[in-house]
């Protein structure tokens, strides 16, 4: 950064700060937890003092936050992908069985809210098609925060849900599939050649629920981008010129992730589990009856509270994830 020359290339700057920014944020980071050590260190050096005081449940509590912040630290050192501090896009899909896959697919779409609400993150809803009579056919998220992309990325493939039907009169038990696909978003800068003549734009009138709130002109958009055929739609703005920005956003971050595949000659195999995920290859499943569990079958991490695993704790089931794909890389 210092070199005479360094800002010639601003994409290429861009890149490096960001980078640098990344690497002393976790420097920043470990300092923190170094100087707390050290003066819980002195605390214990300190035992008859901390005992006659009252402080060794202080003490324990801050060792234990102590030890959290160090597996945190740990795990975000696993995210060494050139995408993993990027932003997120995650589109959520119900496979067959109608309604009750549809309702599956909604309570994904917000567990992933509730988690991003978590840890802070930004979100927004770029695109959302309802079911007719509940859930969602398709839901397309931003979420956006440091690393979103390198831990959201643990998340894709198929999630299973074993569950009493709330939809069904015989309250018999039922199995639904919903999937999911996580991308980075693709910086403003990255030089993706869309051209206009590869582009097929159509637009439609927005559904909905009725009333008021449905649009009463042909505001949702969609973009067939012809040598790929990769088709994004955006119908959650009322404005047309939204619609088409956020379509682009989302076509740009799926061209980038298709190049990346592309280069690495991966393409054969995420066509494979594109027709796997139709079956219900599942990663992870979420059983509600006739008992209660949620099981990642690819790390084997198991726990019986599926009512926090669903209102957005996700963090046990991606870091096992990250540490069991840092170990095959």
């Amino acid at each position: 950064m210092a070199k005479p020359d360094f800002w010639q290339d601003a994409r290429q700057a861009r890149i490096v700060m960001k980078e640098a920014s990344s690497h002393k944020d976790i420097l920043r980071r470990w300092f923190r937890l170094k100087d707390e050590a050290r003066d819980i260190e002195e605390f214990l050096a300190m035992s008859d003092e901390v005992t006659e005081a009252g402080l060794r449940e202080d003490v324990s509590r801050a060792i234990e936050k102590l030890a959290r912040d160090i597996e945190s630290l740990e795990v975000q050192s696993l995210l060494s992908g050139e995408d993993d501090p990027k932003n997120a896009i995650l589109a959520i899909h119900p496979g067959a069985g109608g309604t009750e896959s549809q309702d599956w697919a909604q309570m994904l779409m917000r567990m992933y809210l509730r988690w991003a609400e978590r840890r802070g993150y930004e979100t927004g809803i770029m695109d959302l098609l309802p079911g007719e009579e509940a859930g969602i056919k398709s839901a397309t998220l931003e979420i956006k925060g440091g690393y979103a992309y390198g831990y959201l990325k643990a998340e894709s493939g198929v999630h299973r849900l074993v569950r009493i039907s709330p939809f069904d009169a015989n309250h018999r038990r039922h199995t639904s599939f919903a999937s999911v696909f996580v991308y980075a978003e693709a910086d403003e800068d990255l030089e993706i050649e869309i051209k206009e003549s590869d582009l097929r734009i159509d637009t439609f009138r927005a559904s909905g629920a009725g009333g008021q709130h449905v649009n009463k002109t042909d505001s949702a958009v969609r973009i067939t981008h012809l040598p790929t055929k990769i088709v994004v739609q955006c119908q959650s703005e009322r404005s047309q010129h939204r619609n088409r920005e956020n379509a682009l956003k989302i076509l740009k971050a799926k061209l980038h992730a298709y190049y990346l595949e592309q280069e690495k000659k991966k393409m054969e195999e995420i066509e494979k589990s594109k027709k796997d995920i139709a079956w219900g290859s599942q990663i992870r499943s979420y059983v509600l009856q006739p008992y209660r569990l949620v099981k990642d079958h690819r790390t084997g991490v198991e726990t019986g509270n599926v009512d926090d695993v669903l209102d957005g704790n996700l963090d046990e089931f991606i870091e096992s994830y990250l540490r069991l794909d840092a170990q095959k890389g």
